[in-house]
């Protein structure tokens, strides 16, 4: 599709609220159109797919919507109940949708050609998704065609919980965050292609220079230049894509503007935070307001207290916040570049908006975020890109269940063979496989240009960017599930997944190998699997597998936080379980919009 020549066709749409309407308690007031974003409600659902003109920037483009909507509608509706969304295409091209998060039969999770039963929906064909809502929570949508992400195809879902909501609350926000191209994605894409730090303006200069040399000396300094020049790597290389060619939205709004949400004086706000955006990572704080932290993907946690927190694509966060007076509150969320940044205003008047803080100052990558924290104290002077790709005798496969001992112990890479410490409330420490890094034959070629060489857990990093910012940032170390786990598993065994790349080239996989090549993973249904992500790239990866939870290893086995899509941190190592309890073929892939065509894999459970 491109944006710069579609037709401005006009499309009609009926939307038709399910007879079941749900009983949604009278005292809360869900934001509705003051969200921008037209709620929905009921048990049956009518979506038409088509185009519309916008005008985000001063000029016309065409974006993909749901019923003239962007963001889509939101759909909420009843823990329990079966649905129907009955899916109309209007475009010239197929379409298609995902229901993120949402656990349901893998024919009815929208990804075309995964599932033998679902090919996409053709145009002017409809599709009825039908399924049980087995869960509560906020989740999102949006499609899994092409590129039509980016062009505005993503909306909202709230699933109101069958017992009594343990979080109380006076009002009900979504804050839908999102990046909006005026470019055709696909010029986007084969820009990156052509030079991966296309819309990177944020080098370092020679007042960044200066400042080193006075902080480390002129040698350390020096060395240090040297290690990345010849690593033809930046230390600013945070985010593809940024405000170079984005403007960031909240829930459709743009930053001048911004979103408002009314509250009255001693009111408990809940806001529901939805990455919704192609390749943004936001940092999103209020100032002047804690945020008590409520749910992570859309599971009920231990309220955790926080200033911030980082969003990663297609994450979704619940927070209360309790506003004393009648001021008005900034919601401020950065994008991981600090090229720009989507806002709201929680505010007793509509004329009444906050202060917009300033960008921070755009961070530089570590040598821990290259998987180099062993390594302090080294000669930088000496090092080359080679010495951090140094081959290593590997094992097919990276299936560590087939492994003996006595294999292990011939490995010549042993680095790091820990697990998570994360020993938290003093309960009993998680009981974990060993961890030992290892390379497969197909991750050494041209196709990836980095390896990490002593890649860590680092729950309890907040990421670059927010690392001692004087703020308190919510990590992954915080996260417990708000219900006790009793004899939760061991795993069966364990796979181990490097993300690997080449930035130059923008080229993207798994274990050295693009989508296109890659065999399926093999789940067999009734185990639990240990999935351990190894990073070797210098990117944040958000890591997807659909139809299946991902219990998150935080080192309490007690209380172990459940979600549908975990950061993977650059040149870091992060462990989660998967109970195998859904038959069928399902996709597994990084968010990244642009690296989705070759960090993915289909997993086939037997």
């Amino acid at each position: 599709m491109n944006n710069k020549t579609l037709s401005r066709r006009q499309f009609v749409t009926g939307v038709t609220i399910g007879a079941a309407a749900l009983a949604i308690n009278p005292s809360i007031l869900f934001a509705g159109m003051r969200n921008n974003i037209t709620a929905l409600t009921g048990n049956t659902f009518n979506l038409s797919i088509g185009e519309q003109s916008v005008n985000f920037t001063g000029t016309m483009r065409t974006a993909t919507t749901v019923n003239n909507s962007l963001p889509a509608p939101l759909l909420r509706f009843k823990e329990g109940e079966m649905i129907t969304l009955n899916v109309t295409n209007h475009l010239t091209e197929s379409t298609s949708i995902h229901w993120h998060g949402l656990i349901l039969p893998s024919e009815m999770d929208g990804v075309p050609d995964i599932s033998n039963d679902f090919h996409g929906i053709k145009p002017g064909e409809t599709f009825a998704y039908r399924f049980k809502a087995k869960q509560s929570g906020t989740y999102w949508y949006h499609s899994h065609s092409g590129f039509q992400e980016q062009t505005g195809l993503y909306g909202p879902i709230v699933i109101d919980p069958a017992e009594k909501d343990p979080v109380t609350y006076d009002k009900d926000y979504i804050v839908m965050l999102s990046d909006w191209t005026d470019e055709n994605p696909t010029d986007v894409y084969h820009k990156l292609k052509k030079l991966s730090h296309y819309y990177n303006f944020n080098e370092r200069t020679h007042s960044d220079l200066m400042n080193d040399i006075e902080k480390k000396g002129l040698e350390n300094t020096w060395n240090d230049r040297k290690m990345w020049g010849q690593m033809r790597m930046s230390q600013r290389d945070l985010s593809d894509v940024t405000g170079y060619t984005y403007t960031y939205l909240a829930n459709g709004v743009t930053p001048d503007k911004g979103w408002v949400g009314l509250f009255e004086k001693g009111d408990k706000v809940r806001v529901r935070f939805i990455n919704g955006s192609a390749m943004t990572f936001f940092d999103v704080r209020i100032p002047g307001l804690k945020m008590t932290v409520v749910a992570a993907d859309g599971q009920n946690i231990e309220p955790v207290s926080v200033d911030e927190f980082r969003i990663g694509v297609a994450e979704t966060y619940d927070v209360i916040v309790e506003p004393k007076n009648d001021s008005a509150y900034t919601i401020f969320a950065q994008d991981i570049a600090r090229s720009g940044y989507a806002r709201g205003t929680l505010t007793p008047d509509a004329s009444m908006l906050g202060e917009v803080p300033e960008l921070d100052k755009a961070p530089n990558l570590t040598h821990s975020d290259m998987g180099m924290s062993n390594m302090v104290g080294m000669n930088h002077s000496k090092m080359n890109h080679g010495s951090m790709n140094m081959k290593q005798t590997t094992m097919a496969g990276m299936d560590h269940s087939t492994m003996g001992r006595s294999s292990m112990g011939k490995q010549k890479s042993m680095t790091n063979m820990g697990r998570p410490k994360m020993n938290m409330g003093g309960n009993k420490e998680m009981s974990t496989m060993d961890s030992m890094v290892t390379h497969a034959d197909t991750e050494f070629g041209p196709h990836v240009d980095m390896r990490s060489a002593d890649p860590q857990y680092r729950l309890d990093d907040p990421g670059i960017g927010l690392r001692n910012n004087g703020r308190k940032v919510l990590t992954y170390a915080d996260l417990r599930s708000l219900h006790m786990m009793h004899n939760y598993p061991d795993p069966d065994r364990e796979i181990q997944l490097h993300l690997t790349g080449n930035m130059s080239r923008y080229m993207w996989s798994i274990n050295g190998v693009k989508f296109a090549d890659a065999e399926p993973l093999q789940f067999k249904f009734g185990e639990v699997v240990r999935i351990t992500f190894v990073n070797d790239t210098m990117m944040n990866h958000p890591m997807h597998l659909h139809g299946m939870w991902s219990d998150l290893e935080t080192g309490d086995n007690m209380y172990i936080p459940r979600k549908h899509t975990v950061i993977v941190q650059p040149g870091a190592k992060i462990s989660y379980r998967v109970k195998v309890d859904a038959k069928g073929s399902w996709a597994y892939h990084c968010h990244l919009l642009y690296h989705m065509l070759g960090m993915f894999r289909r997993v086939d459970v037997v």
